[in-house]
């Protein structure tokens, strides 16, 4: 039997995964309080109808103590023999505040006050779960399709997984600079297309501009340097813990230069071993909403 434990951070998507495991197969059950854990795995063991995957949700709603004692229960069991799982869902505080805004629901430690607060105390409470974690899924910028892709991968398709999520984000400055963004980088040396009439209708998704931009030597020679930085700095990010990053390649508009500086970077490293990897083109359609 595969038994996975899903928690994490309330709003971070544990409802989610919750729902892509039940649609997989699992037989879920959501809030179980932990002194009920190791009973429920006797039982679901001893089931006359054998089950072959079963997903457990632990939250905060259990309360602080019940989900301290999560991990060394956890830990317990393993002991014991049994082969249990651990899913850690994670975002950062501002994506979390903002998505208990959007559902107007209220978090279960804020009580009346400030939600950042509330988020930041409950970071606290599953540390040594997360410790324990076996896949450690930071859901910040990922779309529920991506995340079900992300758990079919590990759950379906059973393939080796790297706690690790690498995101290429292309942007216009004149828009800011995505607030997510671990390292940004500015093309805007690069000569622009905007001033070529034929091309300035056109974006860095069309190959005119890929030959175009591609064509300067400083744009190869960049491509090259940053691809041994991320080649470098991504090991070494997993080895300190770190299981996101999103990198941030900037131009005036977000629509030539830096939409194809992006493409070619995850071009050249979406084949990273173990990696999860997606691109986004945050301001690629702006001008043309604006008209300009």
């Amino acid at each position: 039997m595969r038994f996975v434990i899903v928690t994490g951070m309330s709003g971070a998507g544990k409802s989610s995964a919750m729902k892509i495991l039940e649609d997989d197969g699992f037989f879920c059950v959501d809030n179980l309080p932990v002194s009920l854990l190791a009973t429920f795995i006797e039982l679901t063991e001893g089931s006359s109808e054998p089950l072959e995957r079963v997903a457990l949700g632990l939250d905060i709603r259990a309360g602080h103590n019940s989900l301290a004692e999560a991990a060394p229960v956890i830990k317990s069991l393993k002991k014991e023999g049994y082969t249990l799982e651990i899913l850690f869902m994670e975002a950062k505080t501002k994506v979390l505040v903002k998505r208990y805004k959007e559902t107007r629901r209220m978090h279960p430690l804020a009580k009346g006050g400030r939600m950042a607060a509330a988020i930041e105390e409950e970071r606290e409470c599953p540390k040594d779960l997360k410790k324990q974690a076996d896949y450690i899924i930071d859901t910040t910028t990922l779309l529920i399709r991506e995340l079900k892709q992300e758990l079919d991968r590990i759950f379906v398709q059973n393939e080796d997984f790297c706690n690790f999520y690498l995101t290429f984000v292309s942007f216009g400055f004149k828009y800011g600079i995505p607030a997510d963004a671990d390292l940004v980088f500015d093309v805007r040396f690069l000569p622009n297309p905007y001033y070529v009439s034929e091309l300035k209708p056109l974006t860095g998704n069309d190959k005119a501009i890929q030959d175009y931009v591609m064509g300067f030597k400083a744009a190869r020679d960049f491509l090259d340097k940053i691809t041994d930085l991320v080649a470098f700095l991504l090991p070494n990010y997993v080895q300190e813990g770190k299981n996101s990053l999103v990198i941030a390649i900037g131009c005036t508009g977000g629509k030539h230069r830096s939409v194809t500086l992006a493409n070619e970077l995850y071009d050249r490293l979406k084949e990273c071993s173990g990696y999860g990897i997606k691109i986004e083109h945050r301001d690629i359609g702006k001008d043309a909403l604006r008209g300009k």
